[in-house]
Formats: C-alpha cells, structure tokens, sequence
C-alpha cells in the first residue's frame, strides 16, 4: 500500500534541501547513503504505516540542489543540511535513521545536536584504508567484473556511469541475489558530484560515548561493506545501544530480508 507523500523545501545558504513525508505516528528522519544514491532507494513503506517517515533528498541528487563546488559534499555540510530539515520539522530532537554513508552523517549528527535515539543500518563508525581493503576482500569472490566496478567508482564519472557501476555492483551487496530484486535494481539511481567530496578522514570511535541516546545498530551478517567487524565497533563505543545481526543477509536489509528488518526497528522504537 502506498502513504500519500508530501514534498517540502528548506533553503540554506541559497541551496534547496527537499525532503519527502509519508505516514503517520512519531517521526523518523531517514538519510540515505552512497553518497549521492537517491533517496527512493531508502523508501520504507512498512514503517509508513506507523511512523511518519521523513526522507531527506540529500544536496548534490535528484531535485535537491548542487552546491557550487563539488568538494563541498562533505559530512560536515550533510548534517548542517540535515540540521536544516530537522529544524523545518519543529519538534524537537528526532529519531535518525541512517543507512551506510547515511549512518556517517546521523553519527556526527549526533555528535552535534540532540537526537531522540538513532537506528544506524549497516553503516560504520571509521573508513579509510583498513574498512575500504575489508570491503575489496569481501568481493573477492563476486568476480572479476564486480570487483573492478568497485574498484574505479572513484574514477570521475557522470551521473549515468556511476549509476551503471552501482547497478553493476549491486547483487553483490545480497547475500543471496534473487531475481525478484531485479525491480530495486533498475530503480536504483546515484549522483556522481557527491562522490567528489573532499572531506577529512572519517572515524567517530573515540567520540561514541558522547552519544548517550538510544542506538540500534543493525547489520546483515553477510554485509560486505558495512559488516558486522563494523558494527560491533559501533556497539561497543555507544553507550545505550543494541546490536542485531541478521542472518542470510547483505548490505540492503530493507530489501532482501525485510520481514526481519521491520520488525526490530519497530520493536526498538516502540
């Protein structure tokens, strides 16, 4: 079943942030990852019929706006962005959901603002050399041409290169691809100016214990890019947080097994 869903702008800095509402209940703030995949990817239907989910369309894709220079993508402008919508929302502090390179931008949310509890979805509290050689060896075994797909996705590319490598590499990201995944596949969308962001190295470890608001960290046990070495990085720096590994599955929970997935957010925020 489809919620009605309304589109709403904020402006910051004379760049439009849209954001899409859907649902009913509390609020839950969902920021997808990549950067630069479309926020339809991240579309949680389910959840819909008990929250009202609030979908940030992240500066640098779809009809949001482009910030003028490309190395602007960084974490730092995605949570003043971010901080924007949840300004724009007047409620107070909110539930975060993040997922992947979205989980980086609600933790140094967290860091920054006051939230309400965060769901962080196969996603990882550091990168760099270490987390990127993690995730090659993770796609040794998904052939030549995923690998090398992974591999030059930094490579400057257009917006319908980038998409063709993520929708290249996508099966890989399933720890059992069906066809019946085929549909998220074709829909799958991703910018490239995000990609271009010039941003410090990225690891929160030692700030974690900061964030005292309850956290559920939730990874497929099969993840190849955000696995469980990750999460459980994250649940042992934050201090009020659980941790869920779900079986059989990859990087897409929502996707490929959502009748887990669902539920523990659920349960976690009720």
């Amino acid at each position: 079943m489809g919620m009605t869903l309304t589109t709403h702008v904020v402006e910051l800095d004379g760049v439009k942030q849209r954001y899409h509402m859907a649902g009913s209940g509390p609020i839950c703030v969902a920021h997808s990852g990549g950067p630069g995949i479309a926020w339809e990817s991240l579309r949680m239907r389910p959840l819909e019929e008990h929250l009202t989910m609030v979908y940030v369309e992240p500066i640098g894709t779809g009809e949001s706006g482009r910030l003028a220079d490309d190395a602007g993508y960084t974490l730092d402008n995605y949570v003043r962005y971010l901080h924007a919508v949840v300004q724009d929302l007047d409620t107070g502090p909110v539930v975060l959901l993040g997922h992947s390179h979205g989980g980086f931008v609600a933790l140094k949310y967290a860091l920054a603002h006051p939230v309400e509890a965060l769901v962080l979805y196969d996603t990882s509290p550091v990168t760099g050399a270490e987390f990127f050689g993690d995730a090659v060896a993770n796609l040794q075994h998904a052939g030549n041409e995923i690998l090398a797909a992974f591999t030059s996705q930094h490579a400057a590319m257009t917006d319908e290169e980038l998409t063709g490598v993520l929708q290249t590499i996508l099966p890989a990201y399933f720890a059992d691809w069906r066809v019946e995944f085929e549909s998220f596949r074709a829909a799958c969308k991703i910018w490239s100016a995000p990609s271009r962001g010039q941003d410090v190295p990225y690891d929160v470890r030692d700030r974690l214990p900061e964030i005292t608001a309850p956290a559920l960290v939730i990874v497929g046990d099969k993840d190849p890019i955000c696995g469980p070495p990750w999460a459980r990085q994250l649940h042992q720096g934050l201090p009020s947080s659980r941790l869920r590994l779900i079986e059989q599955c990859g990087h897409i929970a929502h996707v490929e097994r959502p009748e887990v997935f669902y539920p523990e957010v659920l349960k976690f925020l009720s």
